[in-house]
């Protein structure tokens, strides 16, 4: 068992369905408890549309699709990670080749079919084929895009960018439905829900793209002995080494040009900001400028997860500016 949730990434995987619960219940629900209106009868209260179960089966869905990712990119990487990562190694040595590929299709298989359910349960099945496009995405990244040149990781950036959103996709429609008589009435939008989930998601692709890029620059020598062409083999690691640099300092320029317009004056969002953003990006940054060997990179990458898990739960942050201070 244990070599299994190595495969599936366990973590990771806890950290998806933790990502779209937060969206959920950490900015899409207390965003909602700000339309809420007194009547005669009492006060109107906006509720989430989709039942517990349908989102749980939303969230165990892509949770599978991720899953069946991690699958077939470690069936196809055996090679590569024997010289990156040898001590990591789980298929073709703990589990076989087939049962691989057999859990790959189960998984697979799982994710669609839920996907199209929650989808049909939103009234948009179409939405269902998204679920298709990504398993589809999943393979030929492990075959093909991983090998190409920065491709690869515009695509794992993309698709988990794609994790926050997937809930305000499925969610909005329903909420739309079921309130637009009142946001016609008094001109409103649930803009402000979109805005939010989707700076989420904008922190998750620049965080991965850098993660996928610092990582492979670890992983230079078992790409270069097997021919792919990624970054720092293409441009060298110095140059890459600029690159991932000026994309962190521009990422870190952002995100206080955002506090400073938009989040100033709450204390906890400042000391936040300060402890769980500045902080962590400069150590990033210093780490990067004296990195010299793999050991300094994998440093380097753990770094930015923790980063990437910083952001997420920025999200607690946000449900506390709106449940306390409207």
């Amino acid at each position: 068992m244990t070599h299994f949730f190595k495969l599936i990434r366990i973590q990771n995987l806890l950290i998806v369905a933790a990502t779209q619960y937060l969206m959920r219940f950490a900015i899409i629900q207390p965003i909602l408890s700000v339309y809420n209106y007194q009547t005669a009868e009492g006060e109107f209260k906006f509720v989430l549309q989709m039942s517990e179960l349908d989102f749980f089966i939303l969230v165990f869905a892509t949770v599978c699709l991720t899953a069946a990712g991690y699958v077939i990119n470690d069936y196809f990487d055996t090679k590569t990670d024997s010289l990156n990562r040898p001590k990591k190694v789980v298929v073709g040595r703990k589990i076989s080749r087939r049962s691989a590929m057999a859990l790959h299709i189960v998984l697979n298989a799982i994710g669609v079919i839920g996907g199209f359910y929650a989808s049909w349960k939103v009234g948009h099945p179409k939405f269902g084929f998204i679920f298709v496009l990504a398993a589809g995405i999943l393979w030929y990244y492990s075959t093909t895009y991983k090998r190409q040149f920065l491709v690869g990781n515009v695509i794992v950036a993309l698709l988990t960018a794609m994790v926050p959103l997937m809930v305000i996709l499925f969610e909005m429609p329903v909420l739309n439905k079921a309130y637009s008589d009142f946001l016609l009435a008094n001109d409103l939008t649930f803009n402000a829900i979109f805005n939010w989930v989707l700076a989420f998601s904008f922190f998750a692709f620049v965080t991965t793209l850098l993660r996928e890029i610092v990582k492979d620059v670890e992983d230079f020598e078992g790409d270069s002995a097997y021919g792919r062409n990624t970054l720092p083999i293409v441009m060298g690691v110095f140059y890459t080494k600029i690159t991932v640099l000026v994309i962190t300092v521009g990422t870190l320029a952002g995100l206080t040009y955002i506090y400073y317009n938009y989040l100033r004056g709450y204390n906890l969002v400042f000391w936040y900001f300060i402890i769980g953003v500045i902080l962590p990006f400069i150590l990033l940054i210093i780490k990067l400028i004296l990195a010299k060997d793999k050991k300094d990179y994998r440093i380097a990458s753990g770094l930015i997860k923790i980063i990437m898990l910083l952001g997420i739960l920025f999200s607690l942050v946000a449900a506390y500016i709106y449940m306390y201070k409207y």
